[in-house]
């Protein structure tokens, strides 16, 4: 769909410099997406990997961030392989409802409500992001943390147009669960891509 070099906006990499490889299609269905222009697939131009690869390397940037839309609808060997033998970083951001394809150096799932993340996804994952879009999302989110590898990372992150109402209530759970991290969309504060 897109690609931009930017900063990292959420979670553990926040603030690096990142190219971002935003790929088309998505059958999660976010009620908040802000990109549901990536949700159909056929809209969007097919780009030879070699293609992406040479854009990545002239970036200067030493990490790739798939991202969608939903990319594991996507195989992703192929793409990882030729980036990590570039020496590029290779991360994802998945809802993890698709089967894992690709060799990843970070892994952010972000289950959706909507489809469920499948056990390989949930056990791969170095950091859970749980996007707060009303209370129960805790309770949601908990559910998840029992779920992933001890050393995965945990990051609630309010949803961005119900942010000013989930931001106190955030901090004060984070206050009483300390193994949650806050995640906020600092791109969209810096209002960049």
């Amino acid at each position: 769909m897109e690609q931009f070099l930017t900063l990292q906006g959420e979670g553990r990499y926040t603030g690096h410099a990142a190219y971002f490889i935003r790929l088309g299609g998505c059958d999660v269905g976010c009620v908040w997406c802000d990109v549901k222009e990536s949700w159909d697939m056929e809209k969007h131009p097919r780009i030879e990997i070699n293609q992406l690869v040479e854009n990545v390397l002239a970036s200067n940037a030493t990490i790739a961030v798939i991202t969608g839309g939903e990319p594991l609808m996507h195989s992703l060997d192929v793409l990882t392989s030729e980036l990590q033998s570039k020496g590029i970083r290779t991360h994802i951001e998945t809802s993890g409802a698709h089967p894992v394809s690709g060799k990843w150096n970070w892994i952010t799932l972000s289950p959706k409500k909507f489809k469920a993340a499948l056990p390989d996804a949930i056990q791969l994952a170095d950091e859970l992001k749980v996007v707060v879009y009303n209370r129960s999302d805790f309770d949601w989110a908990n559910h998840y943390a029992g779920m992933v590898k001890n050393e995965c990372l945990l990051y609630l992150q309010p949803e961005w147009s119900k942010s000013s109402e989930l931001n106190p209530l955030i901090v004060e759970y984070i206050k009483q669960h300390p193994q949650w991290l806050l995640s906020l969309q600092t791109h969209k504060f810096l209002d960049i891509p």
